[in-house]
């Protein structure tokens, strides 16, 4: 059983997250968890710009998705930053690039998920995931979001991410902000697990 996180992340917290993920996944028996970061289209210079030259450091050692690591997983998850309530174009580039997959179908049926973040505690979070679940379901591919038996979701102890529809983390603007609180890395693993138990269910193994 197959499990391959692909994500895009500028500052590291869409990584810290995906690294959550794949931890939840891990613990289900069977699963065999592949990280995975889509291409970047900044140049170096405008990412040094950003301020995210020693961020993207943390994270150069994962490897670069290919849309074979889409076809080849039984489930996939998927990771990006919010861009004006959307996902970021890095993500759309790689997503665009997986025509040949859906002509022949070859999504049909898989497990998709996805997590995110945002600047700000409402700056897009749930819509970004939402309208990410259209790529997902123009793929034929099966929606797997995280119930509320990961009582995280609910807490009104703290700003916190994470919905019904996915993991999130609440990343504030720019580099050495706010990272991922133990809250949002908890719904995080929750979600890399529920997805792999779902999976396990679907392909029988």
């Amino acid at each position: 059983m197959r499990i391959n996180i692909i994500f895009y992340s500028l500052y590291g917290h869409n990584y810290k997250m995906a690294e959550a993920v794949a931890e939840g996944a891990r613990e289900v028996e069977g699963a065999e968890v592949g990280i995975y970061q889509v291409e970047e289209s900044f140049t170096p210079e405008i990412i040094e710009k950003m301020g995210a030259t020693e961020s993207k450091k943390r994270f150069e050692h994962i490897p670069v998705a290919t849309v074979e690591d889409l076809s080849e997983s039984d489930a996939v998850i998927f990771g990006t930053p919010t861009r004006f309530g959307m996902m970021a174009s890095q993500m759309r580039a790689f997503l665009d690039r997986t025509g040949g997959i859906w002509s022949k179908g070859g999504l049909i049926g898989k497990v998709g998920s996805v997590f995110t973040s945002s600047a700000t505690q409402h700056g897009g979070q749930e819509s970004t995931i939402l309208s990410f679940h259209t790529t997902l379901l123009h793929h034929g591919m099966i929606i797997v979001g995280v119930p509320y038996t990961q009582k995280g979701l609910a807490t009104l102890e703290e700003i916190t991410g994470g919905s019904p529809y996915g993991a999130s983390t609440v990343a504030g603007n720019g580099p050495n902000t706010r990272h991922p609180s133990e809250n949002e890395l908890k719904i995080a693993r929750y979600q890399g697990r529920h997805v792999a138990q779902i999976t396990k269910k679907l392909v029988g193994k």
